[in-house]
């Protein structure tokens, strides 16, 4: 009998880069303040899903900086801005790595949290992957009120493969920037599936 499980890693935004949690810092210190709230610790999401003795790390990274010639690339993105996506320096790729590995794994805060173990859904959430919306990060092209980033894509992951995420959030203190724009691009999706057939019979 096949087993499966689908596990959620967080991540300090930028452990084990200066640059990136140096900006994140920056980038939650403003928006604290336009907000008028504290500053909250800023995380980055991974997934690692098993089926049997397989294991994939599903994540969304930077194109550069990663010597693996074979790490699961299964679909690259532009960052900022659209047409500079050419240049590797502003593309990202999302991976989905056999027996892969996800950096600072030993950083992750609260511990490896399962979302769930069904059979179907963790096939499903597999499959999804290389059908994920090549979104431009840091922009708002599908109009859900917050940008895209890797968080948007673990979140549209879990909810078009059918899992529950109406509690998954980042740990106490934290914040899971753009975690909404995943859900809210899953949800258009959804309702564009069931209504699309309607529109065809009228």
């Amino acid at each position: 009998m096949t087993s499966a499980s689908v596990v959620l890693y967080w991540l300090p935004l930028g452990a084990g880069g200066r640059s990136v949690r140096l900006n994140g810092r920056v980038f939650e210190a403003v928006a604290a303040r336009h907000e008028r709230r504290s500053v909250r610790d800023l995380y980055h999401s991974a997934l690692e899903v098993r089926l049997d003795d397989e294991r994939f790390v599903i994540e969304m990274t930077p194109a550069w900086g990663n010597g693996a010639v074979d790490r699961g690339v299964v679909r690259e993105g532009p960052v900022g801005v659209r047409w500079l996506g050419r240049f590797a320096a502003f593309r990202y790729e999302i991976r989905r790595w056999r027996a892969g590995v996800i950096p600072d794994v030993g950083l992750a805060v609260a511990g490896p949290r399962q979302i769930g173990d069904d059979v179907g859904r963790a096939r499903r959430l597999l499959e999804l992957v290389q059908q994920a919306p090549a979104l431009t990060w840091g922009r708002d092209e599908m109009r859900t009120g917050e940008m895209w980033n890797s968080n948007s894509l673990t979140a549209w992951l879990l909810a078009r493969s059918g899992h529950e995420v109406g509690t998954v959030g980042p740990p106490e203190h934290g914040r899971a920037p753009v975690w909404r724009a995943g859900l809210a691009v899953a949800a258009m999706q959804t309702r564009a599936r069931v209504t699309e057939p309607h529109r065809r019979e009228q």
